[in-house]
């Protein structure tokens, strides 16, 4: 006869376990101790994974299908800007076609402690490896709707988080990460974001994450509670979490927005959301916690110096050697022309002067 236990887990999921009778224990009290430890733990895992986070779901800051009203009613919690369009499908804030700009903003300030941010997104396009861009990029910032800005379609020097979706490699080929990779940046208002170096000197952590053209739903998740800030992915189809950032003392104000934005320039790539689900976590605090997580005005992170990066200037290539030296030769021989034809002239007219 199968032995079993039925335990309640602190979250009221009821569980039954049964083994059977192939296995032989000396104890019974063994036998119930030990499913009901197993039972518990996969209760709570469930609970974890499942009912905790529907039960959570902040639809006011959340983006999701069908998408009714988004950027042209009143009653939209969303904008669009720039050529970001709605489908049956995503919303596409860029097309795969050069030049192009687009968001999309939540018109409602945030102002939840504890949350997690569920981004589903597809990134895909014509374009060969290496000649596609530019990214897309997810915000929680103070300001809202600056379009046509230098940093994927949003202003730059901007107050709040950025994490970043970077398709296209900018800086030296040689250097330590693959692309696409997804980076944490956190500005003050002050702090710019380097383009040219792919955002490295303010990077405050990051993963390289194969999600462009995949054959698999690609997800971000941006978690963030006491002041710590976790950024996971899921790229690969096996529907499990890799932790991509993971950054303690992290301060953000709250009123600040959501939003998404996309850039593409002489490469071009469709850039699409198709989800962004906001859960609101529910986080027990000691009274020494709530005493240091005092209201915050300007977003700021501890020992900001060990995470940036100095970066050095690129050498130059073989090629582009060969070509500064071709050059350099080449106008020191039309210097050395144009010295003897004035030289050749100045002579002819000292001659004149005495016949």
């Amino acid at each position: 006869m199968a032995s079993a236990v039925t335990q309640t887990s602190p979250g009221g999921f009821r569980t039954f376990c049964s083994l059977p009778p192939i296995f032989r224990w000396r104890s019974h009290r063994e036998l119930t101790c030990l499913l009901a430890a197993v039972c518990l733990l996969m209760s709570w895992s469930a609970a974890d994974q499942q009912d905790f986070l529907e039960d959570f779901l902040k639809q006011e800051y959340s983006l999701a299908k069908p998408y009714r009203g988004l950027g042209f009613s009143s009653f939209s919690q969303w904008d669009l800007m720039g050529t970001a369009m709605v489908t049956p499908d995503q919303v596409r804030l860029t097309p795969d076609l050069q030049s192009r700009q687009g968001a999309v903003w939540s018109r409602i300030p945030f102002i939840l402690r504890d949350w997690e941010l569920k981004v589903h997104f597809k990134i895909h396009g014509q374009g060969k490896k290496n000649f596609n861009g530019d990214g897309l990029a997810i915000w929680l910032t103070k300001e809202r709707m600056q379009y046509g800005g230098g940093v994927v379609g949003n202003m730059n020097q901007f107050t709040g988080l950025g994490v970043f979706v970077d398709t296209y490699l900018n800086a030296d080929k040689g250097q330590d990460r693959a692309f696409p990779y997804v980076s944490v940046m956190l500005g003050n208002g002050t702090l710019s974001y380097d383009h040219d170096h792919d955002g490295r000197p303010t990077e405050l952590g990051g993963c390289s994450a194969m999600v462009r053209n995949s054959i698999y739903d690609t997800f971000l998740l941006v978690r963030y509670s006491k002041n710590r800030l976790t950024l996971m992915v899921d790229v690969d189809g096996k529907q499990t979490w890799r932790e991509c950032a993971d950054i303690t003392g992290l301060r953000l104000p709250s009123g600040y927005f959501f939003g998404a934005s996309s850039a593409t320039g002489d490469l071009s790539d469709n850039h699409d959301i198709i989800s962004m689900k906001l859960y609101q976590l529910t986080v027990l605090r000691t009274a020494e916690e709530e005493e240091e997580e005092k209201e915050v005005t300007i977003p700021s992170v501890d020992h900001m110096e060990q995470f940036q990066v100095e970066v050095q200037e690129e050498g130059m290539s073989g090629v582009q050697f060969f070509f500064t030296l071709l050059f350099s030769i080449l106008g020191l021989g039309v210097l050395v022309v144009v010295g003897l034809i004035v030289y050749d002239r100045w002579k002819q007219n000292r001659r004149k002067r005495f016949y």
